[in-house]
């Protein structure tokens, strides 16, 4: 058992509840890979004010990584927010530094990273959004502003949501958007049309594993289709659209690189990334 004296640099996941052990595993198999006096662990909060005065309060304390459903209220709390997640509007990383809370967003910059590390060029490319969300917020918003996209098409079943990201882009960034009304033909459009595919919903997600929200016919090989769901670990979207000959990269990608943003924000050293991938692995293979 690793000793935890008042020099230890603490850090947490706080969510209501704590959805899963993943991300203290993966965070602290880090620490251990490089030998830092770090810790982190998971925290059940209702009062987000407090849970952050405390961090403000133990000296110690170095950072949060927030869950649903504080990433919005996390907002109101800390010092400064980053601009593209001020526009984004949620937050999922808080960094202690000095007397300041900094808050910021791993996510979007995360599944980036995934597309680039895939050799996926998304600059000059008609890229599918399926899903309006938070997570499509948080990709949307970091495509139109770290990259340089031809055009956004946004599909979602949701018109207000759908309308209100759509909106949001157009008045926060550059970026060509289109948005519809996610039907059968408005997809069949969009996939004829779109050269790299992110799927942004929860369809497919464990324990219904054999949903998907495009047909596999729809899907042409020179596509690249990225799945941001991650249980399992091939969804049936990536194995249909593998079949179909496109590259595929899957969401673990995301959730992990996300996690080693954190990671380097919070201790200032590049990440072990071999290390935290495989923890990663090893808890989503059982």
């Amino acid at each position: 058992m690793r000793t935890i004296s008042t020099s230890t640099q603490l850090c947490a996941v706080i969510g209501n509840p704590v959805g899963h052990s993943l991300s203290p595993a993966i965070h602290n198999a880090g620490y251990e890979a490089l030998d830092l006096d770090f810790v982190y662990i998971a925290c059940r909060v209702e009062d987000v004010a407090a849970a952050l005065g405390g961090v403000r309060a133990l000296g110690n304390f170095r950072g949060l990584s927030v869950t649903i459903p504080h990433k919005i209220e996390a907002m109101k709390h800390v010092d400064e927010v980053a601009k593209v997640d001020r526009a984004i509007g949620s937050i999922n990383t808080v960094v202690h530094e000095g007397d300041k809370l900094l808050g910021l967003g791993t996510d979007g910059p995360g599944a980036l990273k995934a597309l680039a590390d895939a050799g996926v060029t998304v600059d000059g490319r008609r890229i599918l959004m399926l899903g309006a969300g938070g997570a499509a917020r948080a990709i949307g918003f970091t495509l139109a502003w770290k990259a340089a996209p031809a055009e956004l098409i946004l599909l979602d079943i949701n018109e207000e949501m759908l309308r209100g990201l759509a909106a949001d882009l157009r008045a926060g960034s550059a970026t060509p958007i289109m948005d519809a009304i996610l039907t059968p033909d408005t997809l069949e459009d969009a996939l004829g049309r779109a050269e790299v595919v992110i799927h942004c919903t929860p369809i497919g997600m464990h324990p219904k594993v054999d949903a998907s929200l495009v047909p596999a016919e729809f899907f042409r090989p020179e596509q690249a289709v990225f799945d941001i769901v991650y249980t399992p670990l091939e969804t049936k979207l990536l194995a249909d659209a593998r079949a179909r000959g496109c590259r595929v990269i899957p969401g673990v990608e995301m959730f992990l690189n996300q996690a080693v943003l954190q990671f380097e924000y919070f201790t200032g050293v590049p990440a072990p990334i071999d290390a935290m991938r495989r923890v990663l692995m090893e808890h989503l293979t059982r």
